[in-house]
């Protein structure tokens, strides 16, 4: 067993460095990988559309696809995703964004999932902040 914590390339360092966006751990023939929270955050660290529950929801997903990437994994490798929103009355907006991103099809469902609502994010503007544990084989 072999655990990395890392900031990939592939996305910027988080804010000053406190934590690693990712924690892999290779075990057997693959890895489980467990993302920090992601809010929607340009490459200075902005919020991205303050309030705008779908643009955010588009960002967060465009980041996480960059962290998945540098270790091998895609959007559908993903086995859970845990949501932090600031009104569940944006679920709808979110959720259209999920739904295309993670479709359920007739052989596979979409990720398990669970979606809380919180008083705050530790951003003025993010409503919301993903985190996401995927699986990938790194052996045939």
């Amino acid at each position: 067993m072999k655990l990395i914590l890392d900031n990939p390339q592939t996305v910027a360092a988080p804010f000053g460095d406190r934590f690693a966006h990712i924690a892999r751990l290779d075990v057997g023939g693959g890895a489980l990988l467990l993302l920090a929270g992601q809010v929607a955050v340009d490459d200075n660290g902005q919020v991205v559309a303050p309030g705008d529950a779908a643009a955010q929801a588009e960002r967060i997903f465009e980041l996480v696809s960059g962290i998945l990437a540098a270790h091998g994994a895609t959007l559908a490798d993903v086995l859970h995703i845990r949501t932090f929103m600031t009104d569940l009355g944006d679920l709808p907006a979110y959720g259209a964004v999920r739904g295309r991103l993670f479709p359920a099809s007739p052989t596979s469902a979409p990720p398990a999932s669970t979606t809380v609502e919180v008083n705050r994010l530790f951003l003025p503007g993010a409503v919301i902040e993903v985190e996401v544990t995927a699986a990938v084989r790194t052996t045939a």
